[in-house]
């Protein structure tokens, strides 16, 4: 009897906790996934147009150098390579963008073509 009276007691005691239910703590999981998804793909964009600009701003310095080279070579040619304008200390070091191409005909540098 007194255990029973105890046992109605704690079940008394409770029935008024607070506490979350499994579903109340699903619906959260899904929404920080949610949320955690359109980051990510937020995150991948930013990345793709800082890897572009870094490309247009190594083909514009490989252009003024290729110019510099240009103006003070004696045949007014443009030199046959990136590697020359290191090697002559018009640039610090060569770019390392993916994918930027040199022509020495003209001394232009351009990106690929996915870059804006």
């Amino acid at each position: 009897m007194i255990r029973t009276a105890l046992n109605d007691r704690l079940r008394s005691l409770r029935k008024d906790e607070g506490g979350f239910t499994l579903i109340e703590l699903l619906i959260v999981i899904v929404v920080l996934g949610v949320l955690a998804g359109i980051v990510v793909f937020g995150v991948g964009t930013f990345r793709q147009d800082a890897t572009a600009a870094a490309c247009q701003a190594d083909a514009k310095s490989v252009e003024v150098a290729a110019e510099a080279f240009r103006a003070k070579s004696p045949t007014d040619a443009y030199p046959a390579s990136v590697a020359v304008l290191v090697s002559g200390g018009y640039l610090k070091a060569a770019p390392t963008s993916v994918g930027l191409t040199y022509n020495a005909t003209t001394g232009a540098a351009t990106c690929p073509a996915a870059t804006p």
